[in-house]
């Protein structure tokens, strides 16, 4: 049986600092960016004493220091100092801002939604009614191509993967996203965006000509499987031409697995032979199926996907399309799980396209419920930074269950918010 220790309690005039605290306290209800830290400074044991607490809990084998004497005379109540005030407010704002971020995420998880949607019509009804799919694809994509052209900066988030069974759709979704993603970065044009958006969403239409069973093994091709697989890019090139579809859409079908050095499909063109949008096809093309590979298993975590991308396939790729891809999902793209700087744990949610350095971050905190968590902008958090980038497996139970890491990577994009209207 396994025994447990009661936790420390102790009065509020034996705070010091190298104390680490454990605040029993809604996360509302002080002004702190965690419920739990280890103390820094004066400042703070002045807030946490006003906050009027009988007692407050320590975490002795995580504090640098002994709890002082506790106080023979009782200590006078403090009032909050106006420097706390403010800090009490800014937390109001900073709720208030937490409830805007979810707003306007479960805003784009509508529209994500929506659009995979439509993608899963577009796909499963092209032959059937080619005209009115097409009519619907670009209908799609004019109306990503809006999002991306807006002053605002573009946030990239992680979607929730609850859609079972509609991986095909998320990867046409995920590969269109992040290409425009791209594209804009690079200043193309309207027209260009679009037809890079089309291409993305019509790149792998040939595999609509391949066996049901040879897309669905988690197993490794043979051979022959491995052949018949590449040939996907030459049945969708007569699908496509069938589909009306442009020039600049057909060769993202037909190249989108070429690679600049040579050593790509399927016919091993070099350099300039292959069209500038397809290089930026191939890049995102390549993302995605690192981070969702048909075994999930073998999957790549975002941070493994681009470090692979860049340490060891580099050759293959563009390099300013590739650095640009880089940059704009950052270090840790959405999906990654990380260490911060103060060592909770928390998730990527989304990261800002013009600021990668920064992104918003899910917090692990277990003394607020999970359909609350914290949701910090590290970009207002400049005391905080991530550390390095963990894998799910060294993840306790509770912490995964609380983060639920994402079996499959889903990405939509959302203009960021304004300062004013940052998430906390």
């Amino acid at each position: 049986m396994t025994s447990s220790i009661e936790p420390t309690y102790i009065t509020p005039d034996q705070l010091c600092i190298g104390l680490y605290v454990r605040l029993e306290l809604d996360w509302t209800a002080h002004p702190f960016t965690f419920n739990q830290f280890k103390i820094k400074n004066q400042a703070q044991i002045d807030t946490l004493r006003a906050l009027g607490l009988e007692r407050i809990r320590v975490d002795m084998k995580r504090s640098d220091a002994q709890p002082l004497p506790p106080s023979k005379t009782p200590t006078p109540p403090v009032k909050p100092s106006e420097e706390e005030l403010a800090a009490i407010n800014a937390k109001r704002e900073r709720v208030q801002r937490l409830a805007a971020h979810r707003a306007a995420l479960n805003e784009c998880e509508r529209k994500f939604q929506g659009a995979t949607r439509a993608v899963k019509s577009i796909t499963r009804n092209i032959f059937a009614r080619p005209e009115e799919s097409m009519a619907e694809a670009r209908e799609l994509v004019n109306g990503l191509v809006d999002s991306m052209l807006t002053d605002s900066d573009i946030a990239i988030h992680l979607m929730n993967d609850k859609m079972g069974g509609e991986e095909v759709y998320f990867h046409q979704l995920n590969v269109a996203v992040l290409a425009l993603m791209v594209g804009k970065q690079m200043k193309l044009g309207r027209e260009e965006l679009t037809e890079l958006g089309v291409g993305a969403m019509f790149h792998d239409i040939g595999k609509m000509e391949l066996p049901e069973k040879l897309l669905l093994k988690t197993d490794p091709l043979n051979g022959a499987e491995q052949d018949l697989m590449m040939r996907h890019v030459e049945y969708g090139l007569d699908i496509g031409k069938k589909l009306g579809l442009s020039p600049e859409a057909l060769a993202i079908v037909f190249q989108h697995h070429e690679c600049v050095d040579g050593s790509g499909y399927p016919h091993g063109i070099k350099g300039e032979g292959i069209l500038p949008l397809s290089k930026i096809i191939s890049i995102v093309n390549a993302y995605d199926n690192l981070c969702n590979r048909p075994n999930a298993k073998e999957s790549l975590t975002p941070y493994e996907a681009l470090s692979v991308m860049f340490a060891q396939y580099r050759s293959r790729f563009e390099a300013q399309p590739l650095g640009i891809f880089i940059r704009c999902m950052g270090v840790f793209p959405p999906g990654s799980l990380v260490q911060l700087s103060n060592n909770a744990l928390g998730l990527v949610m989304a990261v800002n396209s013009n600021k990668p350095l920064k992104p918003t971050v899910m917090i692990y905190d277990p003394s607020v419920p999970k359909h609350e968590a914290i949701i910090l902008d590290l970009e207002e958090e400049p005391d905080l930074s991530i550390i390095k980038s963990i894998r799910p497996a060294l993840l306790s139970n509770q912490v995964f269950a609380y983060l639920n890491p994402r079996k499959r990577m889903t990405y939509y994009s959302d203009a960021a918010p304004t300062k004013q209207a940052a998430t906390a």
